[in-house]
């Protein structure tokens, strides 16, 4: 085990069987998702990213069955739940937690697969007031950082260029990843949100 700090050590190797995927820019998504799918991974997801890994045929778990609330206000609330972030966000070897995760039916999130809505782009293009405001991401950020905050036991994914690297990481270690690799994509995840 890595030793984070003196109270909270974080296990070499962290079994990927749960992902969340929420993406705006769906840039090599679906071959990502069969590779993901046919490892075994349980795949989750929101809005239009869940439809179009519908559409390829993949099973496909929508975000609201997890959360066991709907997707309101145009989309703009949907992962801002407990059921989100506890799996994002529990210390899977603290008993306290695990008894919470228990408790509240939240499963582990092993993986978040997160890219932000194109605010950049969109002003860039001279996008006007109102789509640039909807275009200013709130769940996108929070479940980065909080994946990001946990990487100890979760992994984060912000760019469809790290995709190939995570899947090669995962056959290298039978459907795990290392604590070192984990890391890195916690740096990536950070830079991002910053």
């Amino acid at each position: 085990m890595a030793v984070i700090s003196k109270n909270y050590p974080a296990p070499e190797r962290v079994q990927v069987k749960r992902a969340l995927l929420s993406v705006s820019d769906k840039t090599g998504l679906i071959e990502f998702a069969m590779r993901l799918s046919k490892a075994g991974v349980e795949l989750v997801s929101t809005g239009g990213t869940a439809r179009s890994i519908a559409e390829a045929g993949l099973p496909v778990r929508d975000v609201s069955e997890l959360t066991g609330f709907p997707e309101i206000m145009d989309g703009r609330v949907k992962t801002l739940h407990p059921g989100v972030h506890g799996g994002l966000l529990a210390i899977r070897d603290d008993a306290e937690h695990t008894a919470a995760m228990e408790a509240h039916n939240i499963g582990a999130i092993d993986l978040a697969v997160i890219n932000l809505y194109p605010f950049e782009e969109v002003r860039a293009s001279g996008g006007d007031y109102a789509t640039m405001v909807e275009n200013i991401d709130i769940g996108g950020p929070a479940m980065i950082r909080a994946a990001a905050k946990n990487h100890a036991f979760v992994n984060v994914v912000v760019d469809p260029e790290d995709y190939a690297a995570l899947l090669a990481e995962m056959d290298a270690m039978d459907g795990q990843t290392t604590y070192a690799f984990r890391q890195r994509l916690a740096q990536t995840a950070y830079a991002r949100t910053a």
